[in-house]
């Protein structure tokens, strides 16, 4: 189910801001598509280029500054996405460093961190490609 852009009232005479919002979300997951792919091409792992990169970063605060704009609409799902990507994304760091402060938990911490890499781009791109549908995800 698709919900449409709510027209603003206070925007009478200046672009349409739906496709302002839309070219905002693609924006977005290309800056977290620029971060998980600096992990994939240098020594880092995926996942902590994709939370200590400055795009994905910028991107997650932008994330936070214009959600109110997209709230009601089919877009505010893919910022829900988005954020929950990045928060997630920090959890299973947190708890794979948990993992490797132990000698014994270290192999579990590079496999949770490789697991946590590809789940990132797994988001990114279903993400991605559902809003180039011009869909919403889906909210489970």
């Amino acid at each position: 189910m698709t919900l449409p852009i709510q027209p603003d009232p206070s925007a009478e005479g200046t672009p349409d801001r739906s496709d302002d919002m839309l070219t905002l979300t693609h924006v977005i997951y290309g800056l977290h598509a620029f971060s998980a792919l600096a992990g994939l091409t240098s020594a880092a792992f995926v996942v902590t280029a994709f939370l200590s990169g400055w795009p994905s970063i910028v991107a997650v605060i932008i994330n936070y500054l214009k959600r109110g704009k997209v709230r009601g609409t089919w877009l505010e799902s893919h910022f829900r996405w988005q954020i929950r990507t990045f928060w997630f994304a920090l959890l299973w760091l947190v708890v794979a460093g948990m993992l490797a402060i132990t000698l014994i938990g270290l192999p579990a911490a590079i496999l949770l961190m490789l697991a946590t890499g590809i789940w990132v781009i797994y988001r990114i791109l279903r993400g991605w490609l559902t809003l180039n549908d011009r869909k919403a995800m889906p909210t489970a």
